[in-house]
């Protein structure tokens, strides 16, 4: 199965587990007694060299045979040390029984539909703190702090209550496709800001072809862009007051203008007829056959559809075009998060090799062989530098270098599931014509203001 949104970012559409069932037992007992080592330069997590080590890896689109490369690196190094290794598909239902005994594995992959509810685990202190890890040398180079070789807010991506709790291996990016070959042969740039793109959207639809389609039956495929247009035009501050459920923080200028660019897009008859009664597979094979020039998606999307694309199709992720001439954030800035969520138990028995099992997994030479075999990119930075890649992952590299310090994500869809899908609903609307921008911003406000009232529900700030 390939990577979606929806496993990616552990969508609170899946089912997680662990949703209620999980409490801090009281048992103080140290499982990790006697499986601790003495720290120094080459150890600094304080591995006990023979210490055996239980790794739990989902594995989904990515396989697990990236999770055993950076086995075989612990064992030459702890050549001691027995490692036992489970690929899974459904974690949660492997897994909850063992936390609720406080039995865990030493280190855990948890990922897919089936992931273990992790902020239930965060609130029931079943979870290390990975602080120690995050501020331990770098496995490639002891002068450099494993903090400072990952890419922009993964640390913050899996953090809860400012206590790093999680560790994402891989980065996903959004952003709007095309076909290098359709373009260059057409004469076509990739515009820059809005006003080129309806520009050159007329001149695709007069060539015959639909400018644009999306996943009509997940309308979050093209609120991606939407929302990015609208962060890069009020800037992180718009972001942050959405994601805190500020007062009429959906009424925001640039949320409410670009509304109006999508609302404009599908007025002018630039989205391809029938792309609502889309699924992602059928949008996204009529986009593989020419039927429309643009479709937004993450940057699964190469991996997601080959054996689907034509031979040379090669296509490549362009950002979001500017909304207007003083955007907050440059052209170059990207949405973008990271993926594929490890953790240690605070109940391991082994959580020192847990935590070394990371700081191995998060080195460069991991991280290159994962990005050479999955095809997606590593959240460690540098990790492509050098390789020879496909277009899409090319194109999503160079996107994310070029983005630098300016990259973004909102956080509701992950905190608060009725928000998300009142997002969804309301766009599915507004580029269906029926609904305005303004209409929009109402109907996603009216929810917002729900869900911040309703006590029973937990609230997140950032």
């Amino acid at each position: 199965m390939s990577p979606t949104r929806r496993n990616l970012l552990l969508s609170a559409a899946a089912l997680p587990f662990l949703s209620a069932c999980v409490t801090n037992s009281g048992d103080d007992d140290d499982r990790a007694a006697g499986n601790t080592g003495t720290k120094s330069a080459d150890n600094p997590l304080g591995v006990k060299a023979d210490a055996p080590l239980e790794v739990v890896i989902f594995k989904g689109g990515y396989g697990d045979d990236y999770a055993k490369n950076a086995e075989a690196l612990y064992t030459k190094k702890y050549a001691g040390a027995k490692i036992d290794h489970q690929g899974l598909q459904k974690v949660g239902e492997a897994l909850q029984p063992r936390f609720v005994a406080n039995t865990p594995p030493d280190v855990v992959d948890n990922t897919g539909a089936s992931r273990l509810d992790i902020a239930t685990l965060v609130s029931a202190k079943q979870v290390t703190d990975l602080t120690s890890l995050l501020d331990a040398p770098s496995f490639d180079n002891p002068a450099v702090k494993l903090r400072d070789t990952l890419l922009p807010g993964v640390i913050e991506d899996g953090t809860f209550d400012n206590v790093p709790q999680t560790l994402n291996f891989t980065y996903t990016a959004w952003g709007i496709w095309y076909s290098k070959k359709l373009f260059d042969a057409k004469g076509w740039a990739y515009p820059k800001t809005w006003d080129d793109m309806l520009a050159l959207c007329e001149t695709i639809k007069a060539a015959g072809v639909a400018p644009w389609t999306y996943q009509g039956k997940y309308p979050e495929y093209i609120n991606d862009p939407l929302l990015s247009m609208a962060a890069k035009t009020g800037g992180l501050e718009l972001v942050k007051a959405v994601d805190n459920l500020q007062p009429n923080a959906w009424k925001a200028p640039g949320l409410i203008s670009a509304a109006e660019a999508f609302a404009e897009l599908a007025a002018k008859g630039y989205i391809m007829s029938g792309s609502e009664a889309l699924s992602h597979t059928e949008a996204q094979a009529a986009w593989c056959q020419g039927k429309a020039a643009f479709i937004p998606c993450g940057s699964w999307l190469e991996s997601e559809q080959k054996g689907v694309a034509p031979e040379g199709f090669d296509m490549v992720m362009g950002t979001v075009p500017s909304r207007t001439t003083s955007d907050q954030l440059k052209a170059t800035a990207i949405q973008a998060a990271s993926s594929e969520s490890f953790l240690v138990p605070s109940k391991a028995k082994n959580p020192a090799g847990g935590m070394e099992y990371l700081r191995i997994l998060f080195s460069q030479q991991s991280a290159k062989a994962f990005a050479q075999t999955a095809g997606t990119l590593p959240a460690v930075a540098g990790a492509t530098d050098g390789l020879t890649l496909s277009s899409g992952l090319g194109s999503v590299r160079d996107a994310v270098k070029a983005a630098g310090t300016e990259t973004f994500t909102y956080r509701f869809r992950t905190w608060y599931a009725p928000l998300a899908k009142a997002v969804d609903d309301a766009t599915g609307e507004l580029v269906n014509k029926r609904s305005t921008a303004a209409q929009w911003a109402d109907r996603i406000q009216k929810a917002a203001d729900s869900l911040a009232k309703d006590s029973s529900v937990k609230k997140y700030t950032r």
